[in-house]
Formats: C-alpha cells, structure tokens, sequence
C-alpha cells in the first residue's frame, strides 16, 4: 500500500467509535480513588495486565471466597435521573455483604465497567463511588476493565459487574450448621431499597408518576429510591470476633422468605414478625401505589432489613449491643424453630 493511499483511505479506532485517549483519561482519573483504598497485601494493582495481593500471614489455613454481581436496573433510574454517584457502592455491597456471611473478610475488588461511547466525568463518577464502597467494606479497589463498545449500548447508557474475593480461617467458616431451636434472629436495618426489586420499582413509579423532590420520611424521593446500598463488613466482622455467630443472611432479590432459608438446614424454619420493626416510607409508599401484598414485598424487597444475623439466645442481648454501638440499627425480628411437615422455612407474619 503507498503512503497516499494510506493517508486518503486510514481509519483509526476513534473512527470506529473507540476512543483510546479517553480510556487512558479515565484511568489517571481513578488512580487517587484506588489508592484511597489500599491494603498492605496489595503488591501491583491498577495499570498491570494482573493485580497482585498477597495472603496475610495472620491466617493458619486462609480458605478464599469469592462472589460476583452487578447493579441490575436500579441503573436504568440512574441513566434517567443522571444519578451516577451511588451506583458504584452498590456494586461493591453485593458482592462484599455477599461473601461476608461466611465469616469471610473482603481483601480486594474489581469492576467491569461497559459502555457504547465512553464519558470520562460519568465513568469517574461511577468509580469514585465503587471506591467509597471498598473503602466501607475495607477492600482495596485492585484492578477492572473498562470496555467501550460502540453499537452494544445507547448513548449514556453503560452496565456494571463486580468482583470480590475474600479470607476466612477455615475453623471460622459460618455454615449455618450449628443453628438450632430456639435461636434468635436479628434484623439489622437497610438503607431502602438496596439494588433489588427495581423492575417494580420503575413500574410502580411509572404509574404513580411521583414528584421526584417529594419527601418520604424526610429524605426526598429521588434520593430514597437511589440510596446506596448499606456496607454491613466492619460492623459484623468485629461482632464476629466477639460473639458466636451461627448464621446470617443477606437480604437481596428474593427478599427476607428466600434468603433466610439459604442458611437454614431443612429441619428448620425461621419465624418472622413483621411487627417487630417499622416499614420504611419507601416501602410504605411502594406497596400502596403498587397495591403489592404483603406476601409479595416480603419475597421482593428487603422490607427495612438489609442483613439477618443468627445467634443463640444468650448472646443476643451482647450482640444487639455491640451491633448498636458500631452504628447499626437492630431489630430482634424472631426466632428459629423446628420445621413442621409442609411450613415453609422462612414464615413472615
């Protein structure tokens, strides 16, 4: 090919709808943010084709665990409202409240950030948030990808996933096996919706139309609905350290009737009484502009409860304490009992 030829006929990438210059933009963007949340371990993080973290030496036979997830269409309100600031720690939150039920401690994250045309404000934006949320949970923010993909996406349009790999002592595995009879369940509160059940969300508020700067609860709507998700790791890993805990739950799609049972074994069944704790305004709002069952917000929604944690009725009171005093708001919400022929394992009432 000549030299002319090859001027009057080039194409670039950025031609192609890739732009290179912005990819590189938005890394040095998000350096300072990913150093906010480094960790000793942390040997080489972002800018390298892998990261590198070392496993403390304070654990005798580490077990790792890992979880994934993504925001789902809690996004599809950011796209709508331009709310792009707390998407980012509910990424992380998933998957950190995820693996921390085993009694696993976060060590590092990573994010998969998709897009047709990149915007380096909203995806700075997006990772500042992701930051905050591994600094919340204590993990350091170690590597991810950002993929433009002209033609996959609409324009302002991106997806998120995310990916977390924790450390457990293996003699502290929580299984939910040394749970019995007569245990006592805790709520601890949530900070509204979390990142599930958003698909009614946006059908209900497409229904009700509702004025977005209206108040629920003192909070505006639009900030209700978008709160971030709440980052339960440094409250329950101390609680751990000092009380025995049997068994917990994090409360996502499914809501309280299809996770408790995910830490139950099959003689038993979890007794809930709704009664014990206030439905939040957003949910109060929800179900009456929805017209949604009871029975239905309790398998949608987390319904106020964000995080279920199981203890023997003689370290509840020390629990519930220790929970407060590291800023949680508890609720006993019930208790464990053994199963009869045909009850389902989790019953709200």
């Amino acid at each position: 090919m000549t030299a002319a030829a090859t001027l009057t006929n080039a194409l670039t990438y950025r031609d192609a709808g890739v732009d290179i210059d912005a990819g590189d933009a938005l890394v040095e963007r998000i350096k300072p943010a990913a150093r906010r949340t480094m960790r000793p371990e942390v040997l080489a993080g972002i800018g390298g084709f892998g990261a590198l973290f070392e496993i403390s030496k304070k654990y005798r036979e580490p077990v790792l665990v890992s979880g994934t997830d993504g925001v789902g269409t809690k996004l599809k309100l950011a796209f709508h409202w331009s709310r792009h600031d707390t998407v980012g720690q509910d990424l992380v939150a998933m998957s950190v409240n995820d693996i921390l039920v085993q009694g696993a401690e976060p060590l590092f994250f990573l994010d998969y950030f998709a897009c047709g045309r990149l915007d380096v404000n909203t995806a700075a934006t997006v990772v500042e948030g992701i930051a905050r949320g591994c600094e919340l949970a204590g993990c350091a923010l170690i590597g991810g990808e950002t993929a433009e993909m002209p033609s996959m996406y609409p324009d302002g349009e991106y997806d998120l996933a995310g990916f977390a790999v924790g450390a457990v002592e293996k003699s502290k595995i929580i299984d939910g096996k040394s749970i019995c009879p007569g245990d006592v369940v805790l709520g601890l509160a949530s900070s509204g919706a979390h990142s599930n059940g958003y698909s009614l969300i946006r059908k209900i508020i497409e229904r009700a139309q509702p004025d977005l700067a209206m108040e629920l609860g003192g909070v505006a709507f639009a900030d209700a609905v978008m709160a971030p998700t709440r980052i339960y790791v440094k409250s329950l890993l101390a609680l751990m350290e000092a009380v025995p805990v049997k068994g917990m739950a994090h409360i996502t799609g499914g809501g309280l009737t299809e996770n408790i049972p995910r830490v139950l074994g099959e003689p038993l069944t979890a007794l809930i009484d709704s009664q014990t704790w206030p439905l939040p305004p957003l949910f109060q709002w929800l179900q009456r502009e929805g017209n949604v069952a009871d029975a239905e917000m309790h398998r949608v929604f987390n319904c106020g409860i964000g995080m279920v944690v199981i203890v023997a009725e003689s370290d509840a009171a020390r629990a519930s304490a220790l929970l407060t005093a590291a800023g949680e708001t508890v609720f006993r919400i019930g208790n464990i009992a053994a199963r009869a022929e045909g009850q389902a394992q989790t019953v709200v009432t």
